[in-house]
């Protein structure tokens, strides 16, 4: 979901040479044709969950840090690249987690034989590249930042109020108040204590682990994103390959749009609760998974997606994975033309 607080949606420049900070490592970024490359560091040993504290963002996943791109495209550069940072492969438990009932051992593997009912014309043993938001999606932005307007500037809304993601509108002020309202959230112990995981979201997807490689694609913008990299390595550890920041509604930097990063990272599958993403990615080709949890999201109300053939509503994290389990049962019997 788009952090929005009304602002225009910025659209795509060149992107300038950098050097970015990512807790105590760093990675270099440089312009090369438009193209940006990421210093690349000798692999580290593996970190026991738990046992190092700071940003473990030295382990070898930094060797396969994504390089940006547009897809199908001779000139880059002038497409701003997304930054993307990859997230420490934390030890798991010794005990490795059963897949829920819908994922038996004899399905929960890509299969050599057959297609995939919900991808007849790739290969089945390869596992599915998925997308994830994370707000709203991965943990619950919209309760935390109202409740941080109610007490700071006691103006009282409930949830269901959030007909569209646009504050300037829900909190009745111009555009410029409401994005300084929201970096007024960023810099609040609400941003950093508020936000707690979506109920099934972690089991759900150490489930997904075993057919799809995943990587986060947010809207978030580049200022909370050493932040953004921490909670996720406390509540989703070892399970997102890498994650992506659009730099949507920020005050600073240029913006990138989230299908142009899913093409980029060749996702297949995007899960995301903004009917405005769904559609963009819907229409170039990518299946969405709309998500609404336990139908309470009034900004994913709407016509908009209804009957469109890549778009599927869900209302929980259970439903992701009945949806992906009907996806990915081998069709050894459907013959797909030429």
């Amino acid at each position: 979901m788009a952090i929005a607080a009304g602002a225009s949606f910025v659209s795509p420049v060149k992107t300038e040479s950098r050097r970015l900070g990512v807790g105590r490592p760093s990675v270099d970024v440089c312009g090369n044709n438009g193209r940006v490359e990421y210093a690349r560091r000798p692999p580290s040993v593996l970190v026991l969950r738990g046992c190092c504290p700071g940003n473990s963002l030295s382990n070898a996943a930094g060797n396969s840090l994504y390089t940006g791109g547009g897809i199908n495209s001779s000139n880059n550069d002038f497409l701003p690249r997304p930054r993307a940072f990859p997230l420490p492969h934390l030890l798991r438990d010794s005990e490795e987690t059963k897949l829920a009932s819908e994922f038996s051992d004899t399905k929960s593997e890509p299969s050599h034989e057959g297609r995939l009912i919900g991808f007849p014309h790739r290969d089945p043993s390869e596992k599915i590249v998925l997308a994830v938001d994370i707000d709203e999606v991965l943990g619950n932005f919209v309760s935390a930042i109202n409740q941080f307007i109610a007490d700071r500037y006691s103006s009282h809304h409930s949830v269901s109020e959030y007909h569209v993601y646009e504050f300037a509108k829900i909190w009745n002020c111009s555009k410029d108040e409401a994005n300084v309202r929201v970096h007024e959230f960023f810099d609040s112990s609400y941003f950093k204590t508020a936000i707690h995981p979506i109920p099934g979201a972690q089991q759900a997807l150490q489930n997904l682990s075993k057919v799809c490689n995943m990587s986060i694609v947010t809207s978030r913008q580049y200022v909370i994103q050493d932040h953004t990299i921490q909670w996720i390595e406390t509540h989703y550890p070892g399970i997102f390959q890498k994650i992506h920041f659009g730099n949507h509604f920020a005050l600073n930097g240029k913006s990138i749009s989230k299908s142009e990063i899913c093409r980029s990272l060749g996702a297949e599958v995007l899960i995301d609760d903004n009917p405005r993403y769904a559609i963009e990615c819907a229409e170039v080709g990518i299946k969405v998974l709309l998500f609404d949890y336990e139908n309470s999201y009034p900004w994913s109300k709407t016509e908009l997606v209804d009957g469109h053939p890549l778009v599927t509503r869900v209302h929980n994290w259970g439903e992701v994975e009945l949806q992906f389990a009907s996806w990915i049962l081998p069709s050894n019997n459907n013959v797909i033309p030429n």
